[in-house]
């Protein structure tokens, strides 16, 4: 099967049981408005955490630096606000692993090792290198 496929099928699958525990737990209406306060909560620190990383980026560019971490990171901070309003308490947990500054260097920079080892193996050409009387007489000159 397919890992998006699975992925579309698995994770609501995940959130109603996830649901369906803490509201037998809490209750049907303490888990609704759980669900809502999360929402809500995320993306006010989604929004702060966006905040401070697009001043950081102006900070990179007014040193001429080009701001790569932050462009990645504001569009990490964008999906998390993304999962967040998603309701679910397992989006939420993600939602919220990308807000915390650590957690967010930390799973960008396992992303980022994994990109890079992946293009390099797949950027190394294999060849043999052949002298002609062209690249010697070249070489004598």
């Amino acid at each position: 099967m397919n890992a998006v496929t699975l992925l579309i099928i698995g994770i609501p699958a995940i959130e109603i049981y996830l649901m369906i525990k803490v509201g037998s737990v809490i209750g049907a209406l303490n888990t609704i408005l759980l669900i809502f306060f999360t929402a809500i909560a995320g993306v006010y620190f989604a929004k702060i955490a966006g905040l401070s990383t697009l001043r950081s980026g102006f900070n990179q560019l007014i040193k001429n630096e080009i701001p790569i971490y932050e462009i990645i990171s504001g569009a990490a901070l964008a999906f998390a606000a993304l999962l967040l309003i998603i309701p679910g308490f397992l989006t939420d947990v993600l939602g919220f692993l990308l807000i915390i500054p650590f957690t967010r260097k930390l799973l960008l920079k396992n992303i980022l090792f994994k990109f890079k080892k992946k293009n390099i193996q797949e950027n190394i050409i294999e060849g043999d290198i052949e002298e002609t009387d062209e690249t010697e007489s070249k070489k004598n000159k």
